[in-house]
């Protein structure tokens, strides 16, 4: 497999997930993770977590901000609780975590390869070895604070972890992967995320081979006060290094509001046309909640394109965020009865699945092959009002976000205008 390669800002922001939230975000991140293992494998499970677009387009369709870097540290987190349990039947396993989980991480493999039977020391020293290419080698103005390592009963693995520059208020979230990689000097990331910041320092790259011979060399005849004493005379001189080349990227722009540019319309109404048309003919006897059926189906579409997609539809990562809102109220508030409802018909596709019983995940499947037909000429509603039709019906979806209920929001700016 050829390493994907990418950049994206990502906005640093403070606070916690709600646990009304972390909780949902665990059982839809769990069982969204099953259905993909049930239908593709867990290599595929590897190759989705190591690419940068679907991760953040994974972390939106669970109702986390959908530009934020609380992303990476919200999405590691859910999967760690939601897939220890069930660590023993899928093979597979998650390691490590923000701050001082994140330093567990090697003890962590040591003890689930001596459970299981993959050379957990080996993976340990693998798991310090990215961490120091990304925390010291590549000296991009990011410190590192998260390092999640996610492996599988065979020994393959995918590294996501995530450094912050609090003066420019950014993250850089990078992504590692096992297959494919020869070493750890010669480029070995599937991919960088973060805005290019002038001249990176990366001695992990395959062309600084010779500049980190040359420092071993300066080292061992020159020695230290001596280095700094060249390093000095040559500041200010014009011979800057190049640049290298810049990998594509994307952008995670600053504002908190979804608008209409950050979304692939396009996909969107397909989506929305495809639950519409093809819901009511596979879901009859799915979505027993009344009234909040038909919305959930929408919400069901992207998540079977979080199942379903390829690479390529993951480009607008904004677009997930209207499955399930977001906690901050950007695009709408988290609607927890769509939510709830969207887990109980995924988990009962999927456990039904795993005794044969394929209606469920194929009638998730054909809903995400119809809206991928649809997009093709429908067309809908602009940004706007979807979002505005989303905030008028939120009190009776049990919208809720870190500013509390909607209904009681909306009833308090109602008493706010008649004063």
């Amino acid at each position: 497999m050829s390493q994907r390669s990418g950049s994206a800002d990502l906005p640093l922001h403070g606070g916690r997930v709600p646990r009304w939230l972390g909780d949902r975000m665990t059982r839809l991140g769990s069982v969204i993770v099953e259905a993909v293992v049930h239908h593709y494998g867990r290599d595929e499970l590897l190759h989705r977590l190591a690419h940068p677009f679907w991760f953040q387009s994974f972390g939106a369709v669970m109702g986390m901000d959908w530009h934020s870097s609380g992303i990476t540290t919200s999405v590691i987190g859910a999967l760690k609780r939601g897939l220890t349990p069930l660590s023993r039947e899928l093979g597979i396993h998650v390691c490590g975590g923000r701050g001082k989980h994140s330093r567990q991480t090697p003890q962590e493999l040591i003890s689930i390869g001596d459970r299981v039977g993959f050379d957990g020391v080996a993976l340990a020293r693998t798991s310090r070895l990215v961490a120091k290419v990304d925390s010291a080698a590549v000296q991009d103005g990011f410190d590192l604070y998260l390092h999640g390592f996610i492996v599988t009963d065979d020994g393959k693995w995918v590294v996501v972890q995530q450094g912050m520059n609090d003066e420019r208020r950014q993250a850089r979230r990078y992504h590692w992967m096992s297959e494919g990689l020869k070493g750890f000097l010669d480029s070995p990331h599937a991919a960088i995320e973060g805005r290019e910041q002038g001249t990176i320092i990366n001695l992990a790259d395959h062309r600084a081979r010779q500049s980190r011979d040359g420092q071993l060399d300066l080292l061992e005849h020159l020695g230290p006060d001596r280095i700094v004493r060249e390093v000095s005379a040559l500041n200010g001189s014009n011979n800057a290094p190049a640049q290298q080349p810049l990998l594509p990227h994307l952008i995670m722009p600053d504002h908190h509001d979804v608008r209409q540019k950050d979304v692939n319309m396009r996909r969107l109404h397909g989506a929305l046309a495809a639950a519409a048309e093809q819901g009511p003919k596979d879901f009859q006897d799915l979505l027993l909640t009344p009234g909040v059926g038909a919305r959930t189906v929408q919400a069901l579409a992207m998540v079977a394109e979080v199942v379903h997609g390829a690479p390529c539809r993951f480009s607008d990562p904004a677009r997930f965020s209207l499955a399930h809102g977001g906690k901050d109220r950007h695009p709408f508030p988290v609607p927890l009865k769509v939510y709830d409802e969207t887990i109980r018909v995924m988990k009962s596709a999927v456990c039904k699945g795993r005794l044969g019983r394929e209606e469920e995940l194929q009638a998730l499947q054909r809903l995400d092959t119809q809206a991928r037909m649809m997009e093709r000429y429908v067309t809908g509603p602009d940004l706007k009002e979807i979002v505005a039709g989303e905030f008028a019906r939120s009190p009776g979806y049990g919208g809720r976000s870190v500013f509390g209920w909607e209904a009681d929001i909306q009833r308090s700016q109602k008493d706010d205008l008649r004063a």
